[in-house]
């Protein structure tokens, strides 16, 4: 049986996944390792080999089985699952918590860092031990036993505080539809492209109605969002998409984050001063590369002092061109996207929508695949029949340049009724050689954009193709890892303002002129994106880039300033958001904005205190990519250094170590404001 065979035969049976047997197959996996480690302990002298490789192991044959699982809760989720879901995750939590709280463990571990033997362990063995002992600390290793208790308790009420916030946004998703009549489309839809009233036509057809329907789902929103003529239109959609899970908008109250919001920020506070730190922040940063609260903030403020002209000076042009396009005297938040998207066409003479006969997603993944051929030597390949969770979801296996086999990957890109918004790579599988049998990592990928329609391929935006690229990254460092150790393999253990640098790497090659060639020709006649409308889209590259610049600084510095206070009650949090936004916002929003209420990165989705890494990592992804401009971007010798040094590396080594042992030298903030078009002065970070 060769390597490929073996993958594919270890992979999850999706089909078989019965949510009334969840809970049973955890409970039985979390007590036989209990059971396991209890006989661990009772040794005299701890090893390696004789505590912590056991120990990789159970945790092994746990994720092997709740990733599948958690995986289908967010894209495939129902009634059943998300019952069996809840009442798994605790105990998942609990266990986990336990695990860190085990003084005999805890100084086992100790031991063997402490011992000879040390000297004698892989650079990955001794990074774990190091992780190992950090974790046991941040969890409470050291508390008296009812504060282990508390701690504990804290846990695992925060996991299910967090998993509701994203329940809530979910059903707040789906709960809400704009329906129009067949007599009123065209005074309520005027404007919106073709192939989006055809996907509007089929959301109606689907849920038994005749017209058009409109969903929050995001391809179907921010497309309206953008070229529906109707303002009033633009609000109605606008409101409920920014009032989602909140108080406030056609669903007040129904699926209110509210309180969620301030018991999750309360628990984190409570997490951080058990152990020590002042706030949550501070905590945070124990596993970061940032090391202090002031230089986050600092780095952040600096962005913003740099970025902040730019943005006023675009804001200014936005105005005045709503006003002489349409007479319109404020800009009003639901008229942003729809302007901009007019300004730029107007500019630029095309749109995003004009661009998607030029990107068939074939022919992107085609592109894709020829690309991190010629940089890294990858082969990437299709199986058949392969068990999946729904027909469109694709499987591929990734070789390197020898023919080895290094990963799979599942593809799932549409949007749909019960799957969450968003893109994200998860890890299904992960890289660890047990007995020289090398265990393959498998990755998911998920997207939501607009699914093929009756008489057309699925076909991307531009944007579309840049999140794609974004994600694929993520995936690439998770499956060309060389790391035979689980707890530092691929994507695993990286610090996590250091997680986003491969993804936003890639994006890098969706712009170039060598390349995207590769990723672009029109789905019926194949000809190549015309030279004027490659022209045009590379001068739109830095349309508007202080205002996104200064988008995501407000959520970066919103999100730490939350985490650095003690939440007493949820005013505070629209009031942070406001103080933020007196800094950052340049176009008035209404009172009714309550955008952190489906602000899922930061209370469901392992940002908090955190979300300021997009920006920390572009750093790094904008200085990188500087090595392929100076060397040629397709450059074989300088792709197969990015592999050795960053892909391949897992989370072993040091960012900043492995950043400098790639470029020859540390990052430089220049490179980030010159790749956005904001580049004035030259600092380090």
């Amino acid at each position: 049986m060769n390597d490929t065979t073996t993958m594919l035969k270890e992979l999850p049976t999706f089909s078989a996944i019965q949510p009334e047997r969840i809970e049973p197959t955890i409970k039985q996996i979390l007590q036989h390792n209990r059971q396991k480690l209890a006989k661990l302990l009772v040794q005299e002298n701890f090893t390696w080999n004789n505590l912590l490789q056991p120990l990789e192991d159970m945790e092994d044959e746990l994720s092997k089985t709740w990733s599948p699982i958690s995986h289908l809760y967010s894209v495939m989720e129902s009634e059943t699952l998300r019952a069996a879901y809840h009442a798994t995750l605790p105990l998942i939590t609990e266990y986990h918590t336990a695990l860190l709280q085990d003084e005999h463990l805890f100084m086992a571990i100790e031991s063997i860092a402490k011992g000879l033997d040390c000297n004698t362990l892989h650079d990955a063995q001794r990074k774990i031990i190091e992780n190992e002992i950090r974790d046991f600390k941040l969890i409470g290793i050291h508390l008296v036993p009812e504060k282990k208790k508390l701690m504990a308790e804290l846990q695992k009420q925060l996991s299910l505080a967090s998993t509701k916030f994203s329940d809530n946004i979910l059903d707040a998703t789906n709960g809400w539809i704009f329906a129009v009549p067949k007599e009123k489309g065209q005074a309520i839809l005027k404007g919106l492209p073709e192939p989006m009233l055809q996907a509007a036509e089929e959301n109606a057809k689907a849920r038994g109605l005749t017209g058009w329907v409109i969903t929050l789902e995001y391809p179907s929103y921010s497309t309206a969002m953008k070229f529906v003529d109707n303002p009033d239109t633009r609000r109605q959609l606008y409101e409920a998409y920014v009032t989602r899970a909140s108080d406030l908008g056609p669903n007040a109250g129904r699926w209110d984050n509210s309180p969620l919001m301030e018991e999750i920020l309360k628990i984190r506070h409570n997490i951080a001063q058990l152990v020590g730190f002042h706030n949550y922040a501070e905590y945070s940063l124990a596993t970061k590369m940032a090391k202090t609260p002031q230089e986050v903030l600092t780095f952040l403020q600096n962005l913003l002092e740099k970025s902040k002209p730019f943005a006023a000076a675009e804001i200014t042009e936005l105005a005045k061109f709503a006003k002489s396009h349409d007479g319109c005297k404020k800009l009003q938040a639901w008229d942003s996207a729809y302007y901009s998207e007019k300004l730029q066409q107007s500019k630029f003479h095309f749109t995003q929508e004009e661009l998607r006969p030029y990107f068939p997603l074939k022919r992107v993944l085609s592109g894709l695949f020829t690309i991190v051929n010629h940089l890294y030597g990858l082969e990437i390949r299709e199986e058949k029949d392969v068990n999946t969770w729904h027909p469109q979801v694709q499987f591929f296996s990734i070789y390197d340049e020898q023919g080895k086999l290094r990963g799979g990957l599942y593809m799932d890109l549409y949007a749909r009724p019960h799957k969450r918004d968003g893109a994200w790579m998860d890890d299904c599988r992960t890289r660890r050689v047990i007995n020289g049998h090398i265990q393959y990592p498998v990755a998911f990928l998920t997207c939501n954009f607009m699914r093929p329609l009756a008489d057309k391929p699925a076909l991307l935006t531009h944007d579309d193709v840049l999140t794609l690229f974004h994600e694929f990254g993520h995936c690439l460092h998770h499956l060309l890892t060389q790391v035979d150790y689980a707890s530092v393999s691929g994507i695993h253990g990286v610090l996590w303002d250091a997680v986003e640098f491969p993804s936003q790497f890639m994006e890098q090659w969706c712009w170039e002129k060598e390349t995207l060639p590769l990723i672009s020709g029109h789905y019926q006649t194949g000809n190549p994106l015309p030279e004027t409308l490659f022209k045009n889209l590379l001068a739109a590259k830095h349309f508007q880039a202080g205002m996104q610049m200064l988008r995501q600084l407000e959520f970066a510095l919103f999100d730490f300033r939350l985490h650095l206070q003690d939440i007493t009650h949820a005013g505070q949090i629209l009031t942070t958001l406001e103080e933020v936004r007196k800094q950052t916002a340049l176009i008035e929003t209404p009172t009714f904005y309550r955008f952190p209420h489906s602000f899922s990165h930061i209370f469901s989705g392992g940002y908090a205190a955190g979300y300021y890494s997009y920006k920390w990592a572009e750093i790094l992804s904008c200085d990188a990519f500087g090595q392929f401009e100076e060397n040629g971007i397709l450059d074989k010798a300088t792709g197969r250094a990015f592999l050795k040094h960053i892909l391949e590396a897992g989370g072993v080594p040091d960012p900043l170590a492995a950043f400098t042992a790639f470029r020859g030298r540390k990052p430089q903030i220049d490179a980030l404001l010159k790749h956005c078009g904001l580049a004035e002065h030259s600092n380090s970070h």
